[in-house]
């Protein structure tokens, strides 16, 4: 990954899975996540895409502990973090927050705004009644809120309103680390910019690291320092956004940002997926996941798990075909 940066958060070959129903009184393994490996750094946005139900959710419950990892590992700050639930993190909860898809349903609509912000202090600091009134006002100001409105709740305001408010409650604890699950999906067009830029504009200014889950490929040019590819729960291509976008390597990270139009786009037409349909994340594939659906399918993909291969600086790439493997470059093998 990239060298040089604040490190905050490092997973490697990070595996979650879940018993699954199969039968009268069997169970299966659903495997949502495999082999993930990323970094994340203060200062920088990372976006995590991929098609619903790739596993980017379950990446963002897991950092945070609502998931108990599988195997792997998760580091915070150098701690490892990837067993311990949230009920022993103590300190580390303060530093972690996410920033939910739905602020109709992430507020207490029974609780008064002044209320919600105030909360997270009483939990994690010593403050007194004095100095929480002033946190809560500053962020309010930051997060651009009207404090006279702090004895309302939340079903007296708008979807943006309501996501300015579930932003302030992350960021009133300065945390180091914020997961953004879709947090501009249930807004209108009209106002997801101005969530967009509150959120990078606070995220610059306290130097967070950010994980920026979504599925619309447009945001991603605007928000994003780095891009991550999911496809079914394991990290198909990595690198900076602009590189990304101007060179992506990996077929499925093409058909996603071919499926974008722009004046520009050129690669649709030789990008489309084949007739295969995605795996069962049951049943894994024992070659490339991607294969039955893939243009460049070959052979060998059917039989043989690539591994995350470098493809040029801070480029990660899981396809032999779009980018040759190297033995020293493998940084994700699967198990």
């Amino acid at each position: 990954m990239s060298q040089g940066l604040d490190r905050i958060v490092e997973i490697r070959s990070l595996d979650k899975t879940f018993e699954v129903p199969s039968g009268l009184f069997g169970t299966r393994q659903l495997h949502a996540l495999n082999g993930v490996t990323l970094d994340l750094y203060a200062g920088s946005t990372l976006a995590l895409v991929g098609e619903s139900g790739c596993g980017k959710t379950t990446l963002g419950k897991t950092i945070l502990g609502l998931y108990a990892a599988t195997r792997g590992s998760i580091r915070f700050e150098g701690e490892e973090i990837a067993k311990v639930p949230p009920a022993r993190r103590g300190a580390l909860q303060r530093k972690m927050q996410m920033i939910f898809q739905n602020p109709y349903a992430s507020l207490n609509p029974r609780k008064r705004i002044g209320t919600i912000l105030e909360q997270p202090l009483l939990l994690h600091t010593g403050m007194n009644a004095r100095e929480r009134k002033a946190a809560v006002e500053a962020i309010c100001r930051e997060t651009g809120i009207d404090p006279d409105y702090l004895r309302r709740t939340p079903r007296q305001f708008s979807g943006g309103q309501r996501q300015r408010i579930a932003i302030a409650r992350a960021m009133i604890l300065r945390p180091r680390l914020i997961l953004a699950d879709e947090p501009t999906s249930a807004l209108d067009v009209s106002i997801q910019a101005q969530i967009l830029n509150l959120m990078t504009s606070l995220q610059r200014k306290y130097r967070m690291a950010m994980l920026f889950v979504t599925h619309d490929i447009a945001l991603v040019r605007h928000i994003a320092d780095y891009v991550a590819v999911m496809y079914l729960g394991e990290i198909v291509e990595y690198g900076r956004r602009d590189r990304l976008f101007s060179d992506p390597k990996h077929p499925y990270t093409q058909m996603l940002f071919s499926a974008v139009p722009t004046l520009e786009n050129d690669i649709i037409g030789n990008t489309l997926p084949g007739d295969g349909g995605i795996p069962s994340p049951i049943d894994l594939p024992e070659g490339c996941f991607f294969a039955g659906r893939c243009p460049l399918r070959e052979e060998e993909c059917d039989r043989v798990h690539p591994d995350l291969t470098a493809c040029g600086e801070a480029h990660l790439v899981r396809c032999p075909v779009r980018c040759p493997p190297d033995a020293a470059d493998a940084v994700s093998p699967r198990k």
